[in-house]
């Protein structure tokens, strides 16, 4: 039987087991995915914790996953846009994806391109689709300075090249480690710490046009500090914070398009922007890729291997 991953109640990595479950069969208007590969966000431990149950309840036994790729097993009643053996990408509203198969909406996937790898196909949409929306938020012209926080995260690291595309100067917050990293795509690295203001002011002497924070709140005040107009600032993940200080916050829910995700795919799949994939773990280690993910000093992407 297929394998997927479950958990029963709230809380830790601990929590998280693999599961021999039946076939999925998709009703009309889905397509049943036999899935390559499958990313982890963030977003994905914080509801297995609880910490999102007023926003998103689990209902038990819960699955796991949004972002999956993978090869068309079977289609339902009247899809006529794909067929059994066509390569895929996309996402799964239903926290479905880390399994062996899942049955999916056919506007929720997109072709895959033949150059764009299984692993970054899989891990594409949540971190993709975020990192459009926020370089839109604070619409970038050439030559802008921007700096992103967390820069070489998930999100991060595709929303610095995304900068880039769009001609704009980007100076990115991220430890020593990924400085290298960050250069090998044209942004200007700072380390975060003490001292984190005037190490920026130094990179930027003429000012900074805009701010995407990929981290926590005291990005925000950083911003305000480095004079950026508030509309010009944008917050993926400190929402509370948005509101109280009026800067944006927006994520995902604005870009989740197949439009959007088409276009992610063939900017990576062309090598104009580089999807980073830090490891790849087989289904039975789901544990293991979480606790990696967790540690929030990854470059780039973690995917399941179903």
């Amino acid at each position: 039987m297929p394998k997927a991953v479950r958990f029963d109640h709230y809380g830790g990595r601990d929590v998280l087991y693999v599961a021999e479950v039946e076939r999925p069969v998709p009703p009309p208007g889905e397509v049943l995915v036999a899935v390559r590969t499958a990313g982890l966000n963030p977003g994905e431990a914080a509801i297995r914790e609880g910490h999102m149950d007023a926003v998103f309840p689990a209902t038990f036994p819960s699955g796991q996953g949004s972002d999956l790729a993978g090869v068309v097993a079977e289609v339902g009643d009247g899809v006529d846009g794909f067929k059994v053996g066509d390569e895929v990408l996309g996402w799964s509203d239903r926290r479905s994806s880390q399994a062996a198969y899942v049955a999916v909406q056919a506007e929720h996937l997109v072709p895959k391109p033949t150059s764009l790898s299984w692993e970054a196909a899989g891990s594409l949409y949540v971190a993709g689709v975020t990192a459009f929306a926020a370089v839109r938020a604070v619409s970038p012209h050439p030559n802008d300075m921007v700096v992103v926080s967390g820069a070489a995260g998930g999100v991060g690291s595709l929303v610095v090249q995304l900068l880039r595309v769009r001609g704009a100067d980007v100076i990115g917050i991220a430890s020593e480690p990924h400085h290298e990293w960050l250069m090998s795509v044209g942004v200007m690295p700072v380390a975060y710490g003490a001292g984190l203001l005037d190490r920026i002011r130094a990179q930027a002497p003429e000012g900074v046009d805009a701010f995407i924070d990929t981290f926590g709140e005291d990005y925000i005040h950083l911003a305000i500090d480095l004079g950026v107009p508030r509309d010009r600032i944008e917050t993926i993940i400190a929402f509370e914070a948005a509101q109280e200080y009026g800067v944006k916050s927006e994520g995902s829910s604005t870009a989740s398009t197949p439009e959007v995700l088409s276009e992610m795919a063939r900017l990576v799949a062309s090598g104009d922007i580089e999807m980073p994939i830090v490891a790849a773990y087989p289904l039975d280690q789901v544990q293991e890729a979480y606790a990696k993910l967790e540690r929030r000093h990854t470059l780039g992407k973690i995917v399941l291997l179903p």
